[in-house]
């Protein structure tokens, strides 16, 4: 079976969820990559502040999507939309460690070209 990727706008009442899933995901990615070494935390042993993920979600150019894998919730993005140039950003993407390793097991790889 193949399984679905879709992106789904962030509806407000998750929106508190996102923001602590998104903390654990980076915490988790700097813990994975460089050990208990890394100590660039944000605040509160955090790796990336709520304040930094707000203001990510809420510049007026930003659009929010939830990450959803067989309608499961299993990550997230912030996009920086220019619609006049198209000219579009990444600012933030995450997905959520108790995913990953169900996701990249049942992920096929891309052939080769």
């Amino acid at each position: 079976k193949n399984a679905k990727v879709t992106l789904a706008p962030l509806e407000a009442d998750d929106r508190e969820q996102f923001i602590l899933d998104n903390q654990e995901s980076f915490k988790y990615g700097a813990v994975e990559e460089f050990g208990l070494r890394d100590n660039h935390f944000e605040e509160d042993g955090e790796i990336i502040s709520r304040a930094t993920i707000e203001q990510s979600i809420d510049a007026p150019d930003s659009e929010a999507y939830r990450i959803l894998y067989d309608g499961r919730k299993v990550g997230g993005v912030v996009l920086k939309i220019n619609k006049e140039t198209h000219h579009n950003e990444l600012e933030l993407l995450f997905v959520s460690p108790r995913e990953r390793k169900n996701i990249y097991k049942k992920t096929e790889p891309f052939p080769a070209s």
